[in-house]
């Protein structure tokens, strides 16, 4: 057999036998974590046809050398590695053949041992010491185990090699495998001293802004990012990196606010001052700024994301309609991009659900994909509400029942929304029998425990009700909804007055923006007897949220006052946001009155 033909033929074993174990290969040029190779490790692939600067060896691909790879092979993809890593380690040593070594290395790394690793990729260096996949992977090592004088030299020697327009870009790989020194000072020193000879580069002073910004000495990390400047004056990475270390956001805005008056262009010092005015709530000054952008760049996601999160903050609906339908379409139109849409389409859903556009809705959140579970799942219960809400039970259930969720927590929410369903239609019963089933089966579950006491109630089964609230404060003692319900319940009936006073005065302690439990405060207030300060908490309440049971609230204590007008004006509020609602029903029925 001639030599040459045999070369040939061992490049073909080692590419056709070569493959490892599905269920260990990993993403390829995946350095290890530590010395013991805790991360991710590369796939474990065949070896690439050798690069030109890779001297092969002259071998004779014998019988022997055959059979032990192919063996090797076969053990390996068993899940094997030791016997396997040990025989390519030893045929690289015999045949000197890098490609061999490449292998015993990828075969360690897939089975997370570092040393066997770090001895593999040794040797493969030494048989191909051109070869800049070994040194990498090398390099990788080197660093994650603050062997950092070793990898001095190397990069050292990298960056002298390196023609002058390929500088920079050596100058910044040796930044990133840097990052992952343990010994962060270390890295810091060994970088300002591998970059001195550089010192008339932009790109050396940003990459000691940086680091010395990692390391906290602000005041280096400015001197560095200043003589960046005076290198480049328009550098943006310069001037973020002064904005950065500057000390306060009022000093950032101003020095990026002077960079933007000289360099308008800057696109990403724009951004960034726009998101530092949107942190800073100057959300008017943020939005122009988000607007110059989006004028230079109308689909530029980024840009139309921000936007419509402020036009959502700032209640603008159709505003934030208009950015988040618009940053959709554009993602749409990038395949490749991996932006996950789920939340924007959520937010969509939810502004067409509020102008009662349920189809529009239901489109929007068919549109979440699996991506992220609870937001799918999510979607997917809202879609079957709003199906219920157009008058289809059985179905908007149906696709309930069709959702198999593997955790006991997303479960039980199935259950939740089942029962909700329920109790929208009236179908209070069903619900509570959906709820009962379900708190058997979750016990300890207190959003279930809570829904099936609002039902009990509904149910008359009023012990019940307080027996499961209870268990709601034990097993969520921060639960302010379990004591609001408790004590506005209590109020309702108009018994132990005292005691519901003082659960609804724990509930507002916790949450005392909630207009909903300052309502059951003016509730248990009027209750009691105390009707200028029902009156107040009812309209702080109304105030925060117009919903319709708070207007039917105050309308009644503003009755009892002698607001005879007052109190006409607030049902029919309510009337006109709920013609159907109960309270109103029931109180206009009690009190003799009509709209």
């Amino acid at each position: 057999m001639k030599n040459a033909f045999a070369i040939v033929t061992l490049s073909a074993v080692l590419s056709a036998c070569a493959v490892a174990p599905q269920k260990q290969a990993e993403p390829a040029a995946a350095a290890p974590a530590d010395a013991a190779g805790e991360s991710a490790a590369p796939v474990a692939a065949a070896p690439a046809p050798a690069p030109a600067e890779e001297a092969l060896p002259n071998v004779d691909l014998t019988g022997d050398m055959l059979f032990r790879i192919t063996k090797a092979e076969l053990e390996f993809k068993q899940g094997n590695w030791q016997g396997p890593y040990i025989t390519m380690l030893a045929l690289a040593q015999q045949t000197r053949d890098p490609r061999l070594a490449r292998r015993a290395a990828e075969m360690a790394l897939t089975a997370k041992q570092g040393p066997e690793a770090l001895s593999a990729i040794r040797l493969w260096r030494g048989l191909a010491p051109n070869s800049d996949e070994a040194t990498q992977y090398f390099l990788g090592f080197a660093v994650v185990n603050d062997d950092l004088s070793e990898a001095e030299q190397i990069f050292a020697e990298r960056l002298k090699a390196a023609p002058p327009q390929a500088r920079p870009l050596a100058m910044f790989q040796m930044q990133q495998f840097l990052l992952r020194a343990k010994d962060k000072a270390a890295a810091f020193a060994l970088e300002d001293r591998v970059l001195a000879p550089y010192s008339d580069t932009l790109e050396s002073h940003l990459i000691l802004a940086q680091g010395a910004f990692t390391l906290g000495d602000n005041e280096r990390s400015r001197t560095e990012a200043e003589q960046a400047l005076r290198i480049k004056p328009d550098s943006e990475l310069a001037i973020l990196t002064t904005a950065q270390v500057s000390g306060d956001i009022d000093t950032a805005l101003k020095v990026l606010s002077t960079f933007l008056d000289k360099y308008p262009k800057s696109r990403e010092v724009r951004a960034a001052y726009a998101r530092i005015l949107a942190d800073a709530k100057q959300t008017e000054l943020a939005r122009q700024q988000f607007l110059i952008l989006l004028k230079d760049q109308p689909d530029n996601m980024a840009t139309l994301y921000a936007l419509g999160a402020m036009a959502m903050q700032a209640n603008d609906v159709p505003n934030a309609e208009k950015y988040f339908t618009d940053f959709v379409k554009v993602l749409a139109d990038h395949p490749n991009d991996e932006r996950d849409p789920s939340k924007v389409l959520m937010l969509l859903a939810q502004i067409a659900e509020q102008r009662n556009d349920f189809d529009a809705a239901y489109n929007w959140l068919d549109k979440v994909d699996g991506a992220d579970e609870k937001i799918y799942l999510a979607a997917r219960m809202k879609m079957a509400q709003l199906t219920a809400r157009k008058g289809n039970v059985d179905e908007a259930r149906k696709q309930l029942a069709e959702l198999k969720p593997t955790e006991a927590v997303d479960q039980a929410q199935i259950f939740q929304a089942d029962a909700q369903i329920l109790r929208d239609a009236g179908d209070h019963r069903a619900a509570y029998t959906v709820l009962e089933n379900a708190v058997k089966r979750y016990p300890d579950n207190p959003d279930l425990l809570y829904d099936f006491a609002l039902v009990a109630e509904k149910m008359g089964q009023l012990e019940l009700m307080e027996k499961a609230l209870r268990q709601v404060m034990i097993a969520a003692p921060d639960n302010q909804h379990a004591y609001n319900a408790l004590g506005y319940s209590l109020a309702e009936r108009n018994e132990r007055l005292p005691e519901a006073y003082s659960l609804i005065d724990k509930a507002m302690k916790m949450a005392p923006g909630d207009p909903f439990i300052m309502d059951s405060m003016g509730w248990v207030q009027y209750r009691m007897g105390n009707l200028s300060e029902a009156e107040a908490m009812l309209r702080r309440a109304y105030a925060l949220r117009s919903d319709p049971e708070i207007a039917v609230h105050l309308g009644e204590v503003l009755f009892a006052k002698g607001d005879q007008a007052g109190a006409r004006q607030m049902w029919q509020e309510a009337q006109t946001k709920d013609p159907k609602n109960d309270a109103l029903k029931s109180t206009l029925a009690r009190l003799n009155q009509s709209l």
